[in-house]
């Protein structure tokens, strides 16, 4: 299986996407300066205790106070306010914990009065991004991860992932990482580091343990609400987590973003520097490799199976609802129940790539076509399991009820991706009535007209939707050949699916786009 990382630059962030075998596996938009992404850690103010919920809110800075139950607070909490003491007082510098005390546990049973008290200073970790009306969910259980450990202060366990089976694997890490971490820091082992030398163990606990002593450094003099830690950003968090032999390319088509992913494979995996390249081509870099359209066609309220089958998806405040429908599929099978369960195969793999995909959260209804046989019934809970295995948020699948029903629950830690893929009609704006739709080319071109007659635009560029560039460029003699030889001047085209059927831009040899006014109201030439 390929796998390719597709990153492009927007006006205020980028937009990530993940490719299997050249099919969309994740998509991710990320702003610039995203503030409270899972993983942060901020130095927080105490506003609110409440006993009734055995929780406090906690003010790190958003609209509304973050979350802070007592079981998040972690046995070690006592630890961590001793030690933040130490730190804001300058009696301990550097972070070190090799000489510090660690405090009694705290009782797992107890109330969270007895820990918290209003304008506390506390440093937490964002744990579930703000989702909704809700604000961040934070804990006080601190952890710091890396492309194959997770480094854990106050702690002095080594725990190993349960997907790394082999009983003499878990036997060699388990020995390694004991000899290698520093005092009073705890490890968890992630999967990919099976099979890994010692080397590369050695310099990822270093980088964390280097990543904790900065921000401890930075505690010292930090103002509430201030962000200690920071979390990597989306594109090269999304590396540390995916990066593996199978990856073929990393593309990016902005020299800034280009330099930090380079940068960072270079830290992590040396030898994967080279898939990392600069797109430069004219078409924009999502259209040149099918992103836009696969995007426009996963994030629908319908979604088409290969087969002939379609899903429904339903979102709702409470749960996520997957109807699915059988199409034209139903004619092809001998019976009913070959039917169902082919349809039904199909839908457990694209209901597995939609969740990840849309990144839906919290309880997933599915509902399958009705069988009969008990063996196709446990054949679909089977293929959802598997076909779940690849994903990295915790889940639970449960067996299809007698109603045909699965239920599963997948961790919800950011807000649900959602993609308008409905278009407002760009010439009516969403009334209902349009202006005849074929003077779009009318209009076109009277605006090149101007651009050229009356601006002295010396070069243009027109993008356009796909339906209207093929228009311009069929035939040996096209449009856009006749344009030449009228104006004397070339307008390149540039295809665009992001766009409407009837929109249009004009950009300039800059790349800037030209404004028009209103591109739908036909220009008056004298």
């Amino acid at each position: 299986m390929s796998n390719e990382l597709i990153i492009s630059a927007t006006q205020d962030g980028c937009r990530i996407a993940l490719l299997k075998d050249k099919q969309l596996a994740e998509f991710h938009e990320e702003q610039d300066g995203s503030k409270f992404v899972v993983g942060d850690i901020y130095l927080g103010t105490v506003k609110k205790v409440v006993p009734g919920l055995n929780a406090a809110f906690i003010d790190i800075g958003y609209e509304k106070d973050a979350f802070l139950h007592y079981l998040d607070l972690g046995a070690k909490f006592s630890s961590l306010q001793k030690f933040t003491k130490l730190v804001r007082a300058k009696k301990i510098t550097g972070g070190k914990l090799d000489k510090f005390q660690n405090e009694k546990e705290i009782d797992k049973h107890g109330k969270i009065a007895q820990q918290l008290s209003r304008n506390q200073l506390i440093p937490v970790q964002v744990v579930k991004e703000p989702i909704s009306t809700k604000g961040p969910r934070l804990s006080c259980e601190l952890s710091i991860a890396g492309r194959y450990l997770v480094l854990v202060p106050f702690s002095s366990g080594v725990s190993i992932s349960k997907r790394i089976s082999s009983s003499e694997e878990r036997k060699r890490l388990q020995r390694l990482i004991q000899s290698i971490k520093p005092e009073n820091f705890g490890v968890i082992i992630r999967t990919v580091a099976e099979g890994k030398e010692v080397a590369e163990l050695d310099k990822d606990l270093k980088n964390l343990v280097k990543t904790w002593e900065e921000g401890m450094t930075r505690l010292v003099e930090a103002n509430p609400r201030d962000k200690v830690i920071g979390e990597l950003n989306k594109a090269s968090s999304l590396l540390r987590d995916v990066l593996n032999e199978s990856f073929d390319n990393v593309l990016v088509d902005d020299k800034k973003i280009f330099d930090e992913v380079k940068s960072y494979i270079h830290n992590i995996a040396p030898d994967k520097e080279k898939i990392v390249k600069l797109y430069s081509g004219k078409v924009k870099l999502f259209e040149h490799y099918g992103v836009e359209r696969q995007i426009k066609s996963a994030f629908g309220q319908t979604v088409s199976l290969r087969g002939g089958g379609y899903l429904i998806i339903e979102h709702t405040e409470a749960l996520h609802v997957i109807d699915v429908n059988s199409g034209n599929k139903s004619n092809r099978e001998e019976n009913q129940e070959t039917t169902a369960l082919s349809v039904n195969l199909e839908a457990v793999r694209e209901v597995a790539r939609q969740l990840r995909l849309r990144d839906m959260g919290g309880i997933v209804v599915i509902d399958f076509i009705d069988m009969r046989n008990m063996d196709n019934k446990k054949l679909i809970y089977t293929k959802m399991k598997e076909e779940m295995e690849s994903d990295r948020a915790k889940h639970t699948v449960l067996p299809l009820s007698k109603f045909g029903l699965m239920q599963i629950t997948r961790e919800r830690v950011r807000p649900q991706m959602n993609i308008a893929t409905k278009e407002v009609c760009p010439t009516c704006n969403g009334t209902g009535k349009i202006t005849a739709s074929i003077l779009v080319t009318d209009q076109i071109e009277n605006h090149i007209q101007h651009l050229f007659e009356k601006q002295n635009e010396k070069h243009l560029v027109l993008a356009l939707h796909p339906f209207l560039y093929a228009y311009y460029t069929k035939g040996i003699i096209s449009k856009r050949i006749k344009l030449y030889f009228k104006y004397k001047r070339w307008v390149d085209l540039v295809k665009d699916s992001s766009l409407g059927i009837t929109e249009f831009h004009f950009l300039n040899k800059d790349g800037e786009e030209i404004d028009l006014g209103q591109k739908n109201e036909p220009l008056a030439i004298e």
